[in-house]
């Protein structure tokens, strides 16, 4: 388990993206993290002493990995399977022993004479990945299993006075010194995934050097959205239904870097304890699927053992993952999530049963069917895109289509995939939709710098927020009478869609009314009420055709509970449009 729960264009964006202030920002976007950007996957390997059989001898570790013909290519090999484009190593683990798999002239914990972490790097180099470095932030475990794992003795006389390592000061000042002589010793390494923040750490401006002195290097934090880092890691999220579509569980918003972190073993911990657990098959492929659509990373747990190598169950998976993605990977290779901020058709619950994601690249949309529907027909709402050709991607069959109602309906479907039914979908642009940067939009009350024109202006930097007032009226105005058939909205992502707990819930809008009128004054009564789902991605709001100039998007109800006080009434909303007709 990790030790708590699971990252830039310039830093005046990071208000716009509704971002904290820190005493120190990374920018919301820059060019070190494309590598990460253009990744589908990572491979996490927690492997340290205490991995079984466990070891309380770092001399006795390191001979025991060397004797078992422990070989940095085979972890290497084994992500390009799952098609992980990175690696991160945490053998600095507070579970773990503390275990550096590196040389080190800072005394205070076990370090190899050989350099396992060096070799991997640069194993890793050689075929295109990188190698990001597990940092804990805690002294809490030094004393785990009855063995006193850190040296207090050996680090104060290295450092010319007494410090307690078993503290979260000493620590923070052990593990600080190690940061600097990683980032001068590994200039090829990715960065840092760091396992929460420690006090010394900030009162010493650590961040800031570490972009200062090697600005290629990633910042990476456990599960604490965090402005100066990158990336931020959700870890082993579940409850959601279906229980792959770990994107529910996330509360992270585009284009914020994000990734989630699970275990592949079904169960035991971590690290390696001796078992060979199971290693289920939809559910690890649905979970990987899902982030794609959604444009998460990936990031997969596997128990290495002491030699390197995984159990049996898990090298299976492995084996399997590399010819099933290989057959789709035309689906995930360059692609982003579809139904957010990238485009796209809407994702998530479709038709009798079915569920799934979208990805986009281009005119191409594919549409991964996880679960399928219980008849042959597959009905997808299409978001205003123009359909030309529907394929099965695997055998290159054409697919019946239809497009009608603001949808698009597949027929005649069978033999689907047990895990993945991928269909292509190329369009010919998008067709019905007033450009939102057109539209003149108000709202009743709004958040400072969050006016309600945030939801219509093309950005997603930028978005509204009703500052916790309810109900709240956005009221467009489209200049002259035109035909109006539906509102489209994209919610700001930084909630869950689902109650985790009592202060974990959804954002997103629930009831909501639809009022048109001529002048915008005179409104009358509700054309249209109804309920939003609390899903993910673009939703609609389908009305009676009417031609009119002015249209009110009245919100009644949030799907949040007065138990979360940070949730409770708000809307954040980053894009809204309105459609003047479906595509056909």
């Amino acid at each position: 388990m990790f030790l708590r729960r699971c990252g830039v264009v310039f830093a005046s964006l990071l208000a716009a993206a509704g971002l904290a202030a820190a005493p120190a920002s990374a920018d919301l976007q820059k060019p070190s993290q494309q590598w990460l950007r253009d990744s589908q996957a990572g491979l996490f390997l927690h492997w340290g002493m205490r991995t079984s059989p466990g070891y309380t001898s770092c001399t006795a570790w390191e001979k025991a990995i060397t004797d078992g013909g422990w070989s940095p290519g085979y972890w290497v090999t084994e992500a390009k399977k799952l098609h992980a484009s990175y690696l991160v190593l945490a053998s600095f683990h507070s579970r773990l022993g503390y275990s550096r798999a590196w040389p080190s002239k800072i005394p205070g914990s076990c370090s190899t004479k050989r350099d396992f972490l060096g070799e991997l790097v640069a194993a890793a180099k050689a075929e295109g990945l990188k190698v990001i470095l597990y940092m804990t932030n805690d002294a809490q475990w030094h004393d785990e299993g009855g063995h006193e794992w850190l040296d207090s003795a050996g680090y104060s006389k290295y450092k010319g006075k007494t410090v307690n390592l078993d503290s979260q000061d000493g620590f923070g000042q052990f593990s600080y010194d190690n940061f600097f002589e990683v980032m001068k010793n590994y200039p090829d390494l990715g960065g840092f995934w760091i396992d929460n923040d420690n006090a010394y750490w900030e009162s010493h401006d650590l961040y800031r050097q570490i972009y200062q002195q090697r600005p290629d290097y990633l910042l990476s934090n456990n599960n604490e959205d965090t402005p100066i880092m990158d990336t931020i890691s959700n870890e082993q999220k579940t409850g959601m239904t279906p229980a792959y579509d770990y994107p529910q569980a996330t509360y992270t918003a585009m284009p914020r870097l994000t990734e989630a972190c699970f275990k592949l073993p079904d169960t035991g911990s971590w690290w390696y304890g001796g078992s060979n657990p199971p290693v289920t098959k939809a559910l690890n492929l649905g979970r990987l699927l899902t982030n794609a659509g959604s444009s998460i990373k990936s990031l997969m747990a596997e128990t290495a053992m002491v030699n390197g190598r995984f159990p049996a169950n898990q090298e299976a998976f492995n084996n399997f993952a590399a010819g099933y993605l290989d057959a789709i990977r035309e689906s995930l290779d360059g692609t982003e999530g579809a139904g957010y901020m990238y485009g796209g058709m809407q994702p998530g619950f479709w038709n009798d049963g079915a569920h799934g994601v979208i990805t986009i690249r281009g005119a191409a949309q594919y549409v991964h069917v996880l679960t399928k529907p219980s008849g042959s027909t597959l009905k997808i709402r299409d978001n205003g895109y123009r359909v030309s050709r529907v394929t099965n991607l695997r055998t290159g069959a054409a697919v019946s289509f239809g497009q009608g109602n603001g949808s698009l309906t597949l027929t005649g479907l069978a033999g689907w995939d047990p895990y993945d039914t991928v269909f292509k979908v190329e369009t010919t642009g998008r067709t019905g939709i007033y450009d939102p940067r057109t539209v003149t939009l108000k709202a009743s009350t709004s958040a400072s710098g969050h006016s309600g024109q945030s939801a219509s202006d093309g950005d997603y930097l930028t978005y509204f927020d009703n500052g916790k007032k309810l109900p709240v009226d956005l009221d467009y105005d489209l200049g002259s009478a035109t035909p109006v058939q539906y509102i489209g909205v994209n919610q700001r992502e930084d909630s869950v869609s689902y109650a985790r707990s009592d202060t974990e819930q959804s954002a997103r809008i629930k009831g909501y009314q639809v009022f048109v009128s001529a002048d915008g004054r005179n409104w009358g009564s509700a054309v249209k009420s109804g309920t939003l789902p609390s899903h993910r991605g673009v939703q609609f709001a389908d009305l009676p055709a009417v031609t009119t100039r002015y249209v009110r998007l009245r919100i009644t109800s949030t799907y949040a509970a007065s138990s979360d006080t940070t949730r409770y009434k708000r809307l954040r909303i980053d894009e809204t449009w309105l459609g003047s007709a479906y595509a056909s």
